[in-house]
């Protein structure tokens, strides 16, 4: 009696029944079914490939080819239907091919292992997914230099001029990343083999024109055996979050009751099942804890990596599930981050009662430096004028010129001048400081960077 094993790409050396718990562990087929265009895509180059090879005639690659669809066709429909013995994406799909043309689809797997054809599928699965999250994280950039945030520039802490575009710039070095790791993503293992790469004279490059990657991979136990990228993936994402978390938690608490600096509308907000007049920055509060999340996910699989021997171990399944949780999480946070930054209300009189003159205390040191003192002695002198506001219990505009000359007498009656606090955020003029000319320098920078972006293939 044949053993079911038979039945499975491997099965043949096999004598009895896998224990079906071992067959449920075992399985992918669950969540690497997601790869199933990608799969397709990467049998319908091979067959072609074989074709040139001469080891599968014209009319055996063009039912191959013609299964293939077929079975594309299901999947984009919906009425794929994944059978107990699919063990995993390319299984289940020449399975299906074999049902629709019969004895042609067995030689479609001649040469080629499911290592190297994962691998394959993985990196067309994350090129496509890498092209999204570009396009995602480009509005929220343009959502961030948006005019109404921008022209509040007297928030009450002398960085905040800078606040948006301070985030634009760190995305836009989150976008460059991703565009880094698209290119180490687009290089193909197909034709690899198991691990000795593949003896029947394979037209490698014929395959990568077919598949539209940039080079062939070098050596055939790295090109199955390695997951660099996907661990680059994990970090970007990690570092992507860093940066939106960092974003959200100054957010949540400019918009509290203590600051209302800022409102988040109601698309964005959630209530309180027990204080009715509460509004909760849930959308931000998410954003912050999805980091944690990812950072979790690439720990992990670096602990995964980091002891394999040479070459494929079953280990690597655990990728898939890591770099697609991972994508579904920043897919989400970039869209809810854009909704959140292009919608909010800044709330222009909440940020000028908070300034308050003490924030001047170090343009008190500059306008002493203007008059020739050494910056060291100058913020000396500030700090002692600050003691003697706080002596007396008053605002630091508010000390006499008489008491700022027994600090040092290069005070008189100009350091009225200091206390205005527009004139202190326009003298940091400096390229990247808060002057609105630097300001608006940095828009146009990012305008022209984004317009490079769109034009890129």
């Amino acid at each position: 009696m044949a053993s079911s094993e038979g039945n499975k790409l491997w099965g043949g050396r096999f004598v009895g029944n896998t224990d079906p718990i071992m067959e449920k562990f075992n399985a992918s087929i669950a969540y690497d079914q997601r790869m199933w265009e990608a799969d397709i895509k990467g049998s319908k180059a091979y067959v072609k490939a074989l074709q040139k090879a001469g080891l599968v005639t014209q009319n055996e690659m063009e039912q191959i080819l013609t299964g293939l669809d077929k079975v594309f066709d299901e999947w984009s429909k919906g009425e794929f239907k994944i059978k107990p013995g699919d063990e995993d994406i390319h299984t289940a799909n020449e399975r299906r091919l074999k049902e629709f043309i019969g004895d042609p689809a067995g030689k479609l797997h001649t040469g080629r292992s499911r290592n190297d054809q994962v691998a394959t599928d993985t990196r067309l699965w994350l090129r496509d997914a890498i092209n999204t999250l570009k396009e995602l994280a480009l509005p929220l950039i343009k959502c961030s230099l948006c005019s109404h945030h921008l022209t509040n520039v007297q928030l009450p802490n002398t960085h905040i001029p800078n606040y948006f575009p301070f985030h634009a710039v760190a995305l836009s070095r989150d976008v460059e990343r991703l565009e880094d790791i698209r290119k180490h993503v687009n290089v193909m293992p197909l034709g690899s083999g198991a691990i000795a790469g593949n003896p029947f004279n394979i037209d490698r490059e014929l395959l990568r024109q077919e598949l539209k990657f940039d080079s062939i991979s070098i050596n055939s136990m790295d090109a199955t055996g390695q997951r660099d990228f996907v661990a680059e993936f994990l970090f970007w994402a990690s570092m992507c979050l860093t940066h939106l978390s960092k974003m959200a938690e100054d957010l949540i608490l400019y918009s509290t009751k203590e600051f209302s600096f800022i409102t988040l509308t109601d698309a964005y907000s959630t209530g309180s099942s027990l204080m009715p007049q509460k509004k909760n920055a849930d959308s931000l509060e998410l954003i912050r804890s999805k980091a944690g999340r990812v950072f979790g996910r690439c720990a992990g699989f670096l602990m995964t990596l980091k002891g394999l021997p040479s070459t494929y171990n079953k280990d690597l399944q655990e990728d898939k599930e890591a770099m697609f949780d991972t994508y579904d999480t920043v897919h989400a946070v970039l869209q809810v981050a854009t909704g959140v930054i292009s919608t909010l209300k800044v709330n222009q009189p909440a940020m000028e009662g908070a300034l308050s003159p003490d924030m001047l205390a170090t343009d008190l040191a500059y306008h002493l430096v203007r008059k020739g003192m050494p910056f060291r002695e100058a913020h000396s002198c500030a700090g002692k004028a600050v003691y003697i506001a706080e002596s007396k219990n008053i605002h630091l505009s508010q000390i006499t010129v008489e008491d700022l000359q027994t600090v040092s007498p290069l005070f008189d009656k100009d350091v009225s001048s200091v206390w205005d606090y527009n004139r202190s955020v326009e003298q940091y003029s400096a390229p990247g400081g808060t002057a609105r000319s630097s300001v608006t320098s940095q828009i146009e920078h990012f305008r022209t960077w984004l317009q490079a972006q769109k034009q890129k293939p």
